[in-house]
């Protein structure tokens, strides 16, 4: 019976951890300005819609569809368009961490 308790236990542990493994990360929306200033800033501006080299990100969750490829705006086709670049943009899939890109993700949610 102590067995039957103890795998129990021990089963619900490890699928809890397993489901938080799973999460996505949330971020931190200050690293994530800093990853912008130093990755996005200079083609992309965070404080208007105005077209700089690629196009102002200022309420970008708050848009129906992403400027580049008219795609909805969600988390999928925005951390797609970062891994992935398009048109003139870089793809950052290999130049920033998952840490990096959750925190980005973030702080685009501010803007």
């Amino acid at each position: 019976m102590k067995k039957i308790k103890y795998l129990t236990i021990l089963s619900l542990v490890a699928g809890a951890v397993s489901a938080q493994a799973q999460a996505p990360a949330k971020g931190d929306p200050k690293k994530g300005k800093t990853t912008f200033d130093q990755q996005c800033s200079l083609c992309h501006d965070a404080t208007t819609t105005e077209q700089k080299m690629g196009p102002g990100l200022k309420g970008l969750f708050k848009r129906p569809k992403l400027a580049t490829n008219g795609k909805p705006i969600n988390d999928a086709n925005v951390l797609d368009k970062i891994n992935n670049g398009g048109n003139t943009m870089t793809p950052f899939k290999d130049l920033l961490s998952d840490s990096e890109k959750a925190d980005l993700m973030a702080y685009l949610k501010t803007i």
